[in-house]
This record gives structure tokens, C-alpha cells and sequence, in this order.
């Protein structure tokens, strides 16, 4: 972090700069160095038998309205909290009691920012939730565009892969902001566009004046692929 936000730091100084990671990461001798170079966080915090107790009443109360509603249900409740030993100070916690699947479910974060910059359960499903997002991305590069194939004998190679994969990632993203705006594949993961509308069969022949590409009748996506490719056409237009 020293070396990544120093640099961020050197082109953009007065950039405000918000560490999110998960409960792995939550430790005193990070979040004393975010304290102390203007550096706010979002961790989240393993749970233990003494914060379980501080959300309670809220578990109660979740659990209540999840047995009315048949629905699962959560409440949050902000509190200040610090570890009996490996902790500095007392910093803000924020606390999820959820009942779920007929079991409860508590989740803890702990923050910098303060309760006047955002609310506990924004902080929490807006901008802490977010982290596991940002993981099925990668991981759908990986999975998906078999970004996890680097096991090529030199790092120069590996790397290589790497940057294929990414620019086939960045492509597929394209297609499915602009191609696939109005479609049901808006949404849809790298894996679903390339199994149902890049991996198929399709006669095509090249003459002088244009390349036609026949699908079968029966393709069950032909419709999609044709408004895709005039989204794509129009916007390179």
C-alpha cells in the first residue's frame, strides 16, 4: 500500500483514496498506517462471541420479521468496538444482523469513515458488498476466458496469456454494454454470451463484395445476434 499510494499520491495528491478489503486484511498495523496517511478503509471483520452479543436485539428483531414474512430479514446497527488487546483504539463497526434460511447470518466491517459520511447500511450493501462484485469479475475472467491458464514455462509467456485474456475480457464487456443492451444477455456472464452467441454454428460464405453468415432457423438466439450486430455496427459508425 506504501508503494501503490505513494505513487497514486505523486499524480493526484488531494485524490481521496478508500481501502476495501476483505477480514484477512483487517489488521491493526494496516488500518493504524490508513489512519495515519489520509487513507479511509472498509474491512470486514471476523466475527467472535463478544460482537455477536453487541447485535442482539437486532438478530432478535431480524429473526421476528423474517418468521412474519416467510422473507429473509436484516437489521444493522452502528457501534464503537475494539479488540482487548490487538487493537490501538476503538473505530466504528458496523454490524448486519440477518436472518436467513431459518439461521442467523451476522456479518461485521469495520471503518474509518464516519457515521456523517455514510450511513451503516449503505456502507455496507452499497459500497463494502461491492468487493465480492469486483471478485466475480475477476473471477470470471479467470473461469470464464480461461485466464488461469498461465502455466507456460516463463513469466514473459504467462504474462502474455494474461494480457490476451484481459483484451478478450474488455471486448466481451463492450459487446455487452453496447450489443447486448436490450437484450436478456444484458446481464449475462462472459461464459453465458460466449456458450449461446460466439460458440455456434453458422455457414458462411465470402464473396466479392460481402461476407454472409447463415444461421439455422432454429438457433434460439439468432434475434439477439442480429440486434447485437446492428448496436455494434451503429456505434462504430
Amino acid at each position: 500500500m506504501t508503494r501503490i499510494i505513494g505513487r497514486i499520491r505523486a499524480r493526484w495528491p488531494r485524490v481521496r483514496i478508500l481501502l476495501r478489503a476483505d477480514s484477512g486484511f483487517c489488521r491493526e498495523a494496516l488500518m493504524a498506517w490508513c489512519e495515519a496517511n489520509r487513507v479511509d478503509y472498509v474491512f470486514g471483520l471476523a466475527r467472535n462471541e463478544r460482537l455477536v452479543a453487541e447485535i442482539e436485539t437486532e438478530l432478535a428483531e431480524a429473526r421476528a420479521a423474517a418468521e412474519a414474512s416467510g422473507q429473509p430479514a436484516r437489521r444493522f446497527k452502528d457501534f464503537r468496538w475494539s479488540t482487548r488487546d490487538s487493537w490501538s483504539r476503538t473505530r466504528r463497526v458496523i454490524g448486519k444482523a440477518e436472518w436467513t434460511q431459518e439461521q442467523a447470518n451476522p456479518r461485521f466491517i469495520v471503518t474509518s469513515l464516519r457515521p456523517a459520511d455514510v450511513a451503516a447500511r449503505p456502507l455496507y450493501e452499497k459500497i463494502y458488498c461491492a468487493r465480492g462484485e469486483m471478485e466475480n469479475r475477476i473471477k470470471e475472467c479467470q473461469l470464464d476466458l480461461f485466464a488461469d491458464r498461465t502455466s507456460t514455462a516463463t513469466m514473459a509467456a504467462n504474462q502474455l496469456r494474461l494480457w490476451f485474456a484481459s483484451l478478450a475480457y474488455v471486448l466481451l464487456c463492450a459487446l455487452r454494454r453496447i450489443g447486448l443492451a436490450h437484450t436478456q444477455f444484458a446481464q449475462a456472464t462472459c461464459g453465458t454470451i460466449r456458450l449461446k452467441l460466439l460458440k455456434i454454428g453458422a455457414l458462411v460464405k465470402v464473396s466479392v463484395r460481402r461476407v454472409t453468415v447463415a444461421m439455422a432457423s432454429a438457433c434460439p438466439w439468432r434475434h439477439e445476434f442480429a440486434l447485437a450486430h446492428a448496436l455494434l455496427r451503429r456505434a462504430g459508425a
